[in-house]
This record gives C-alpha cells, sequence and structure tokens, in this order.
C-alpha cells in the first residue's frame, strides 16, 4: 500500500505547497502595493484641505441609501450619524426592508415622520411599496417602508426615489465618521469620466463608545470572535483591496461603504434582486457593461474614510454570515463566467477574475481537502514529520508577519489605534487563530458550495447588539 500512497503524497503535498507559496506570495505583493498606495495617499493628503473641497462648486450631491432590516437596537444612531456627515448637499434614504421589529417605529418617534404621497419614476423593478415618509425635523431624511425583497431589492427602491447622480450603498446598522463622504468623493472630482465606484474602509464597531451617532472611543472588543474578525477585516481591507485597486483589479466594493454613479448603475438594470452578494455581483457587472462598451473606468479604494459595522459575535451567526459571503462569491463567479480569461474583458477577466476564482472562491475547498488529506496520511501513518511540522510553522509565521503588518497599515492609515496592548492581542489572536478558527472558517465556506448546488440561498438572520451594548462587557 506504501507504494501506492507515497506518489500520491508526493502530488499531494506538491499541491498544496505550490497554492500556499502562491497565495501567501500574492497577499505580500498586494500588503507591498497598499503600504506604496497608504505613502502616495498620505502624500497627496498633506496638499488637500477637505474644508475647501466642501466648498467647491465641482462636488456632487450624493444620495445615501441604507437599506434596514430588523435593526430596531442601532437604527436610530446610524441615521443620527448619516444626518451630521460634513457635506454640502445629501439626502439619506432609509428604507425599511419588511421589518418585522420596530425599526420603523423607532424611526417615525426619533425623526418626526410623517406619510407623504410621493410621486416617482420606477427605473428598476422592486417589491412593492407600503408608504414613503419625509422628516419634519430635517428634511434631508426620507424613509421607505417596503415588502421584504432582501437587500439587493432594498437598494433598488432607493435607487427609484434617489434624487443624485451619486448614491452612497450602506448598512443600515452601520456608523460613517463624519468627513467619509468628503474624503470618498475625491477620486469621482479628481477624474469625473472615469470613476464609476469607490469603496473605504470597513472597521468593527464591537466594543466601541457611540455618542450622538459618533464613534466616541474605540477599543478591543471583549468577545473573542469579534477580535478573529478585527484582524480579519484590516487584512481584508488594508492587506488585499487596497492592494488589489492599485492594480485595477478590484471586484469588490463593499455593501457596508461605497460610492457609485447612478447612470452607470442604471444602465446594468440596477442590482440583481435575485442574489444574495449584491455589492460583487454590480461591480462585476459594471465592468463587463464597460468593457463591451469600451468606456475607460476606474473603481478606487479610499484607505481614510471609515465605516463603523457591527460584526456577528456567536458562532452560529459567523457560520450564516460567511456561507452568504462564500455562497455570493461562487454565484458572482458563475454569473459571469464568461468573463474569465477572456481577452475582451481586459484585466477584469483577464487578472482580477482568474484571481477571485483560484484563491477566493476554491481556496476554501483546497485548505480543507488539505486538512483532510494530512489527517489521513497521519491515520496510516505515512506522514513526513518533519515536513508537516516545518509547513505548519511556516504558515504560522508567515500569517503573523502578514497579520503585523496589516495592523501596522491600519495605524498608518488611520491614526486610531496607537496602543501597545492592542498591538500585542492583535499579534497574539493571529497566533491562536491557526488553532481551530481558520479551520472553523474554511469550513463554513466550504459548505457555502453544497448550498450553492442544491439552489439553497438564504440571507441568515444574524443576531446583534446595537450601539447601545457596543461598548458594555459581554
Amino acid at each position: 500500500m506504501g507504494t501506492i500512497i507515497n506518489p500520491a503524497f508526493q502530488i499531494f503535498s506538491n499541491v498544496i505547497l505550490v497554492y500556499f507559496f502562491l497565495i501567501n506570495f500574492f497577499y505580500l505583493l498586494f500588503i507591498t502595493l497598499s503600504l506604496i498606495g497608504l505613502i502616495r495617499y498620505r502624500h497627496i493628503n498633506t496638499f488637500i484641505n477637505y474644508k475647501e473641497i466642501f466648498k467647491m462648486p465641482l462636488v456632487k450631491p450624493i444620495s445615501i441609501i441604507a437599506p434596514a432590516y430588523n435593526e430596531e437596537n442601532s437604527i436610530v444612531e446610524s441615521v443620527r450619524s448619516l444626518l451630521s456627515l460634513e457635506y454640502p448637499l445629501y439626502e439619506v434614504i432609509v428604507v425599511n426592508d419588511g421589518s418585522t421589529d420596530k425599526t420603523l417605529s423607532k424611526l417615525i418617534r426619533a425623526f418626526d415622520l410623517k406619510k407623504t404621497r410621493w410621486v416617482f419614476r420606477k427605473s428598476v423593478e422592486t417589491k412593492p411599496i407600503n408608504g414613503i415618509y419625509k422628516s419634519a425635523s430635517n428634511p434631508k431624511l426620507i424613509v421607505i417602508d417596503k415588502i421584504n425583497g432582501k437587500k439587493a431589492d432594498a437598494m433598488n427602491a432607493g435607487l427609484n426615489i434617489s434624487n443624485y447622480p451619486l448614491f452612497c450603498g450602506i448598512d443600515g446598522d452601520s456608523i460613517l465618521e463624519k468627513d467619509a463622504l468628503l474624503k470618498m468623493v475625491r477620486p469621482f472630482i479628481d477624474d469625473p469620466e472615469k470613476t464609476v465606484a469607490a469603496g473605504g474602509i470597513i472597521r468593527l464597531s464591537n466594543g466601541t463608545e457611540v455618542k450622538a451617532g459618533q464613534i466616541t472611543k474605540v477599543h478591543m472588543p471583549r468577545n473573542w470572535i469579534a477580535r478573529f474578525q478585527v484582524l480579519e477585516y484590516l487584512r481584508a481591507f488594508l492587506g488585499v483591496r487596497l492592494g488589489l485597486s492599485m492594480l485595477r483589479s478590484q471586484l469588490i466594493v463593499s455593501g457596508a461603504f461605497g460610492l457609485f454613479r447612478k447612470d452607470i448603475v442604471l444602465k446594468c438594470g440596477g442590482y440583481r434582486a435575485e442574489t444574495i452578494g449584491e455589492d460583487m455581483d454590480l461591480v462585476v457587472r459594471m465592468r463587463k457593461y464597460l468593457h463591451e462598451k469600451k468606456i475607460p473606468f476606474r473603481v478606487s479604494y479610499i484607505p481614510d474614510p471609515i465605516c463603523w459595522t457591527e460584526a456577528p459575535e456567536t458562532l452560529k451567526s459567523l457560520v450564516r454570515q460567511r456561507i452568504r459571503l462564500h455562497n455570493g462569491l461562487i454565484e458572482s463567479i458563475a454569473y459571469s463566467k464568461k468573463m474569465l480569461f477572456n481577452p475582451r474583458y481586459g484585466i477584469t477577466g483577464g487578472c482580477a477574475m482568474p484571481f477571485y476564482l483560484i484563491f477566493e472562491m476554491i481556496g476554501p475547498l483546497i485548505e480543507v481537502c488539505g486538512y483532510a488529506g494530512f489527517a489521513v496520511l497521519i491515520f496510516l501513518g505515512e506522514i513526513n514529520h518533519p515536513f508537516a511540522l516545518l509547513f505548519f510553522l511556516l504558515a504560522v509565521v508567515f500569517g503573523i508577519f502578514l497579520s503585523i503588518l496589516a495592523v501596522l497599515l491600519g495605524e498608518y492609515s488611520s491614526r486610531r489605534d496607537p496602543r501597545l496592548s492592542y498591538v500585542f492581542t492583535i499579534t497574539l489572536f493571529s497566533f491562536l487563530e491557526h488553532f481551530a478558527y481558520r479551520q472553523f472558517i474554511s469550513l463554513a465556506r466550504a459548505k457555502a458550495f453544497l448550498d450553492f448546488f442544491r439552489g439553497k440561498q438564504e440571507w441568515g438572520a444574524i443576531k446583534k447588539k446595537g450601539f447601545s451594548l457596543a461598548g458594555k462587557k459581554q
């Protein structure tokens, strides 16, 4: 049997090794590019006065669209945050997507909402609307109450009502920093013809303190599951997305905080209501449309404006979130598969989509197969122990190295967390994640393939505490 196992093990170990070195090479490349991008961004920022941008006539007005489903614990603070932003002209459109809790009633009481007879042009189809409300105390606020159709449908409802040429999509449980829009709109001012979308950084509100709709203090979350996610978000946004943006290969503008040209989005048919990965799906379809029309474009990533959002703190909610996100990734790649390796679609088809396919989509399957394969070889006594130990130590050390670099990039970008204890905690959790957490997440993401092929698409309710409890002991 050993004569069969040994060649198989050689092939197996070689595949895992090649994949390991390739993915870590790309992550190191992205972090290096991110550092270059941050240095360039900070240099340009030294010559920019955002108060002057506020006064510039070229600054286009923005419609902020915030879908909300059962957000009674955080919706009022989120809307207060949005209404206090520093921007010349904008409107806030909250879409109550068939909430079954007190989301709508809390909004009505907090902002003195009055039902109106609003006449609008339906540019994209949506689920029926029950009513449109205007705030008697703040004319910038509009609330749409509609039948539940999930996030993409809610965004389309907001697009139908919106008045301005740019729109910002955010989650209903998020908080934007006061100058976030001013920073986010910059690429639309610098290159208004080519810029079609821009994304900002997402940070976790777990453990923060909120007052008057703004984050006043940032602490490391007490919840261990949230701590692991702090690390993941830093790596994803500052270690990967900024680097991909430098290569013009960014396919995801986070649904939690993204700015778009409305005319291009509407030409692409708005959001696809049947998708659960609406953020990636929209950007990929925009790229497809622009490549086919031979229109030069740019999708930017801005590392400075921060959107604070709440991460799940229970394993059940975390699993639901990761399955949904990965299911959305699989669906987006499958829906636009004709672009893969197709020269007609430039860097999108030749570089961006292949990377997302091989390393983001298939990655969890390869990891799970790797863990299973090593377990079988250990059981059969065919494992090369020095090789296995060296491989594991290398993975842990390099993982910690990449995580620390991402933390340092986060500090260089926003100067939010200078405390030594924060860096120490992140370093500790970048070590601990290799023992069960990483494997657990890979299994959850791998399960998304089963759900996808079974045609099972569930948004999955995620239990959240809301901002009022964010800073309290858990």
